[in-house]
């Protein structure tokens, strides 16, 4: 049966950022479909726990400040995640932070921490987890994308630079790692009503702005990316490499 293709009964899947929000929706998604699920946020992901617990799967919580973390961290992180789950197939690199200020200002520190968690952390994450999945011969790699992955923006060129960067390793990671049955793809998510996006909303022009270009209308939610995910980390995407998905409610086509 078809739908037995999307079950992801006896995965484990690492989530990153995934206390609130995007990763929060991913992670219960994912456990919904069958996965037990490792937590990896810098936040209480206590809330998120709580609720995979409650849906008969187990939730591993691993505290992590992944804009300070060093590729010896994030390979220690991995492998911490291994000893207690046992093994990793999926890797959800959700966790990211925008810093806003017009170009000309934006503050060397803002660049840094932006690229650190946004680009470096979903580098050696994809690595580490990858040295593990290929050597199984299987297994999924999901990152983040955004609508800046093929825009310009306004105010935000760290979040700019990193999302466009994401594109292209989600790429490269398939290049090299679709032929050992690894798949990497990524996700780009509209207009969110998540906190990252809550000085927009803040700001009603903006907001009615941005909603009025949606072809559907409105501000997509967490709920609205966990088919996505789903999708991504089970068998019915084993031919699917390099791709990056928008999922923005036709703002690309407007």
């Amino acid at each position: 049966m078809i739908l037995d293709s999307f079950r992801l009964d006896g995965k484990v899947a690492i989530v990153t950022g995934a206390g609130r929000g995007l990763g929060q929706g991913a992670a219960l998604a994912l456990a919904e479909a069958g996965a037990d699920i490792a937590l990896v946020d810098v936040l209480d992901g206590n809330q998120t726990a709580e609720r995979i617990e409650t849906l008969g799967r187990t939730a591993y919580r691993f505290t992590a400040d992944l804009i300070a973390a060093t590729a010896d961290d994030i390979e220690l992180l991995v492998a911490s995640i291994v000893a207690a789950s046992g093994h990793i197939d999926i890797l959800v690199n959700n966790a990211g932070i925008i810093r806003r200020a017009p170009l000309l200002q934006h503050s060397a520190k803002d660049w840094d921490d932006v690229l650190a968690i946004n680009l470096d952390a979903v580098f050696h994450l994809s690595q580490s987890a990858g040295r593990r999945f290929a050597a199984q011969g299987s297994d999924k790699i999901i990152n983040i994308a955004s609508m800046l992955s093929f825009q310009g923006g306004i105010l935000v060129p760290g979040y700019t630079a990193a999302k466009h960067a994401v594109a292209g390793i989600t790429k490269a990671f398939a290049n090299e790692l679709a032929s050992r049955g690894v798949n990497a793809n990524a996700i780009a998510p509209g207009y969110m009503a998540t906190d990252n996006t809550a000085p927009i909303r803040a700001d009603s022009e903006r907001e009615k702005s941005i909603a009025e270009r949606i072809p559907a209308g409105r501000w997509g939610t967490p709920g609205d990316l966990q088919g996505a995910f789903v999708f991504l980390a089970s068998a019915a995407s084993d031919y699917l490499n390099g791709a990056v998905i928008p999922v923005d409610g036709g703002w690309l086509v407007r």
